[in-house]
């Protein structure tokens, strides 16, 4: 497994702001008091996240302009 050349600029990265956001939901609704969990049920919960986490996976497969910009750059 190698580190990507470009790690530094990961907190631009659509994935792992999908997957950050996927890791915080669950904790989040945790958080909240018992009226409002009450609104939100759990499985809404389980399905957020899980729609989150495949749009972090695809926004890591998928080639991002940002990606683009830079490998135009000389080193």
């Amino acid at each position: 497994m190698k580190l990507d050349p470009q790690w530094r600029q990961a907190y631009r990265w659509f994935s792992v702001h999908a997957l950050a956001l996927a890791g915080t939901l669950p904790g989040v609704w945790c958080s909240l008091p018992g009226e409002w969990r009450a609104i939100v049920p759990i499985s809404y919960v389980a399905i957020a996240t899980a729609i989150t986490s495949v749009l972090g996976i695809a926004g890591r497969v998928v080639l991002q302009a940002s990606a683009i910009q830079n490998e135009n750059k000389p080193c």
